[in-house]
Parts: structure tokens; C-alpha cells; sequence
């Protein structure tokens, strides 16, 4: 029998901690995985290799053969259209993944309660549908950019609003204390999910 666990998407703006809640979920008993994680997966299959290559070039393949993520990175993100390429790529298969992933979690024999899965474009690329709950971590612009070298303007203009984003989550996290004030708000949404 399968018992699927509650479905929770971690989201929010570049820098804001995402990676940190993620990090005390897990801590706290629940099953994590990141999209970046899915990602870096895809990019070693060979279809996903090839459609890069012959999309952007020789000069994203790194010495070892494998993708280069910076390489990509520096292409995409000065180039609008090839972005868009790239992310209409990816999208669909990370989610493709994390629902096998999910439904893998509720066929064991001790399936977890509450699966948690970072997602950082949750909203932009329309994925809210596969969760159940959505948490967003916010944190001041001054605070995202400190902790953040890949901050930038241009790219969080592609964003949807954090006011937006917090006025569909179900918990929200404003993030500027200590890890342990992190990690009491991560086991009081756990308890109320386990509830």
C-alpha cells in the first residue's frame, strides 16, 4: 500500500536561506531533495548532454566531458532566449523526477511523513500544482545580497514579487535570526503537517 507524504515545496528569493530550511527539515526527520540536486542529475544523461551541446555549443562540455554548470550559466543568463531554452528543457523533467521521487517515498515500507523539496523558480515555472504546502523563506535585500554572490538585479526581475510568493504560502519564514530560530519554525511546521 502506498502512503504518499505530505508534499512540501521550499521557496523564495535568492540568498533568503532556502538551502538552511531545507537543511533542518531534514534534520528533523523529513525527505529532502533540491531541485538544483535533480538538476545537476539531469545534466549527466545523455540526452539532456546532447540537446545542451547542440544547443549552446562545444564550450559548455568541461575537460572531463561532462557539462560545465558555470559555462552554462554565463551563456544563459546573458542571453534571454537561450534561458528560456534551457528552462523549458529542464522544467518538465525536474518535475518529472521529484513525482518519481515522491511516489518512491510512499511505497516504503516506512514511508516518511512529510517529503520536502527546494524549489527555487516554484511559482515561475507553474509547479506550485505538484505540492501540497508551500513554505516561503524571505529575508531583507540587504540580507539575500550578503549572502549571496549570485545575487542580482537582472535576475530577480524574472521573479515573481516576494509579496506574491508569501501571499501563497501556506507558512512563511522571515529569516534574520540564528539557525536555531530556523530550526524551531521548521519542527512547528512539521508538527502542524504531522498533526
Amino acid at each position: 500500500m502506498s502512503r504518499r507524504p505530505v508534499a512540501v515545496a521550499i521557496t523564495g528569493g535568492i540568498g533568503s536561506g532556502k538551502s538552511e530550511a531545507l537543511a533542518a527539515f531534514r534534520r528533523h526527520g523529513a525527505a529532502t531533495v533540491s531541485s538544483d540536486e535533480i538538476v545537476h542529475e539531469l545534466l549527466r544523461r545523455d540526452d539532456v548532454k546532447q540537446a545542451v551541446v547542440e544547443r549552446l555549443g562545444l564550450g559548455v562540455v568541461a575537460p572531463d566531458g561532462e557539462l560545465d554548470r558555470n559555462a552554462i550559466g554565463s551563456i544563459v543568463f546573458d542571453d534571454r532566449e537561450a534561458l528560456a531554452w534551457l528552462e523549458g528543457l529542464l522544467h518538465p523533467l525536474v518535475s518529472a523526477e521529484y513525482l518519481r521521487w515522491r511516489d518512491q517515498l510512499g511505497e516504503l515500507p516506512n514511508a516518511p511523513r512529510v517529503s520536502v523539496t527546494e524549489v527555487p523558480l516554484l511559482f515561475e515555472a507553474g509547479s506550485q500544482k505538484n505540492f501540497d504546502k508551500i513554505v516561503v523563506i524571505t529575508a531583507p535585500e540587504k540580507v539575500r545580497r550578503a549572502r549571496s554572490q549570485v545575487a542580482s538585479v537582472d535576475r530577480e526581475q524574472r521573479l515573481l514579487p516576494e509579496e506574491e510568493k508569501v501571499a501563497a504560502a501556506d507558512y512563511v519564514y522571515r529569516n534574520v535570526g540564528s539557525l536555531d530560530d530556523l530550526d524551531e519554525f521548521v519542527v512547528s511546521v512539521l508538527h502542524d503537517l504531522e498533526s
